[in-house]
């Protein structure tokens, strides 16, 4: 029994091979199972939510309200967020952090192994829009990336577009796989298979490098009639890319974000875009996160939140040649 208490509690006076044995068990017993100590069972309980990004419209949405349900029934939060958050995993020693109940990870860095390994130890949390493919069995809630990109890219070839251009965001996140095969599906469905000459990727998904991007496609000897960004911010440095060019949006070129955050109703045109439940990512990770830590089992691991197609002014049908 000390054994087991010293491997879930984080104790490093165990070897290797016993303490890999002991969480092979209790990953096998699931919530049967011996779980890591927690906090005091009322008044001090708290939710540790971690956000290693600025906490701009985007993300300050999400925590703003997984912050609001976490109050709502009575416990409090510590908030690990800004780029400084990103240089330590604060994951290890969750479990040892008294008055911790569990986590809310959004977006988080850490590698899969490290999501598994904190699963492993016991320890509730949650995963919101996960970087890279989690676990199988660890919990997780995104928007239908998926889904969004092909309803805005089915929104393009409907108008009438062929020649698309494809700011996609950084390769080795999970939803930029999700959203570029959302992208691609209505364009193979009408026999325009983007060539790789429209296809491009930022390493940061931010205005700069979208306009970098932006005017890497539009000065190819045959550029786009339209531009599918990864978000609202690749688009605003889209629309600016474009205005340098004497391109007007839409009569020249047409531009489509996703998202639907503030700039989106700010720029103008006004940009078609994809909302994505923000607040309701959070709201759903706390309520997953609440059941896991009342012991409740879950009938779906991973969850996706349905989006919006928007359509404003920044997009309309190709100009006649």
């Amino acid at each position: 029994m000390a054994t087991v208490s010293r491997v879930l509690n984080g104790h490093t006076n165990v070897s290797a091979q016993t303490r890999d044995l002991v969480l092979r068990a209790a990953h096998k017993l699931g919530a049967h199972g011996p779980r890591a100590r927690s906090g005091p069972a009322a008044g001090g309980d708290t939710v540790f939510v971690r956000c290693p990004y600025v906490l701009s419209d985007y993300f300050g949405l999400i925590v703003s309200s997984i912050v609001e349900t976490v109050e709502l029934h009575g416990m409090g939060v510590v908030l690990n967020a800004g780029k400084s958050a990103a240089g330590r995993s604060p994951l290890p020693t969750l479990p040892e952090r008294a008055g911790v109940r569990g986590a809310v990870l959004i977006l988080p860095p850490e590698p899969a192994e490290d999501l598994a390994a904190l699963r492993d130890r016991q320890f509730p949390f949650v995963v919101v829009d996960p970087r890279t493919a989690p676990p199988r069995d660890v919990v997780a809630v995104s928007s239908a990336h998926f889904a969004g990109a092909r309803s805005v890219m089915t929104h393009l070839v409907g108008l009438g577009h062929r020649r698309i251009g494809i700011i996609g965001g950084p390769r080795e996140w999970s939803v930029s796989d999700g959203r570029q095969a959302g992208y691609i599906a209505p364009l193979v469905d009408v026999g325009a298979l983007p060539p790789l000459e429209l296809l491009r990727f930022v390493t940061e998904p931010n205005e700069e490098q979208g306009h970098a991007a932006a005017g890497e496609l539009l000065d190819l000897p045959s550029p786009p009639t339209a531009l599918a960004c990864f978000n609202d911010k690749i688009a605003l440095g889209a629309l600016r890319a474009a205005a340098e060019r004497g391109l007007r949006v839409p009569a020249d070129l047409s531009v489509a974000g996703f998202d639907d955050i503030e700039v989106s109703r700010a720029t103008s045109p006004m940009l078609t875009t994809v909302r994505q439940p923000l607040a309701e990512l959070g709201r759903m990770a706390v309520t997953m996160l609440l059941r896991m830590m009342g012991g409740h089992e879950l009938d779906a691991l991973h969850v996706e939140l349905a989006t919006d197609l928007v359509v404003r002014g920044s997009t309309a049908p190709p100009r006649a040649l």
